[in-house]
């Protein structure tokens, strides 16, 4: 079997894995019925579906000939490290760490992290354009999760609002 694409093939089974891997995690949980929803219920029957499409993006990197192979170039380190960075920081500023004693800052300062890190993935970054993003992202999550579902979560560190 010759794969034709390499891009799509090794993203299918990125897929495939992903999707079976949440499909089994699901199992842990209750999953009811469809007209009964247990909480196992929507990541079985998105495991499945992810699994799905996954497989039939490798099937159709086995059969359907692309002009150059779509071969699979160099891995890009460094946006890859800037993402990995800006999630890491992300969870540490949302919860904090108290076994080194450091506090939670809030939603607000996490996403302002999250936002500006992750932007620096790209080539061309410029801090107006991601300053501009982080706001946005910033004042739409605060008003879904805090005015809307009414979560309670610190939005502002501990030591502003105390």
């Amino acid at each position: 079997m010759n794969i034709k694409s390499q891009k799509d093939f090794f993203s299918g089974l990125m897929f495939v894995g992903v999707g079976v891997a949440f499909a089994w995690g699901a199992t842990k949980y209750s999953i009811g019925t469809g007209a009964r929803m247990g909480p196992g219920y929507f990541p079985l029957m998105l495991g499945v579906l992810m699994a799905i499409i996954g497989a039939v993006i490798t099937f159709k990197a086995l059969v359907v000939k692309t002009a150059d192979g779509d071969k699979i170039g160099a891995i890009a380190w460094r946006p890859l490290g800037y993402i990995i960075a800006a999630i890491l920081v992300f969870g540490v500023l949302l919860a904090g760490l108290p076994s080194i004693g450091l506090p939670a800052f809030g939603l607000i300062i996490a996403i302002y992290a999250l936002t500006l890190i992750a932007s620096m993935a790209q080539p061309d970054w410029q801090l107006k354009s991601s300053l501009i993003l982080a706001t946005v992202l910033a004042v739409g999550s605060y008003l879904i999760f805090a005015v809307a579902l009414k979560l309670s979560f610190a939005v502002w560190p501990a030591f502003l609002t105390a």
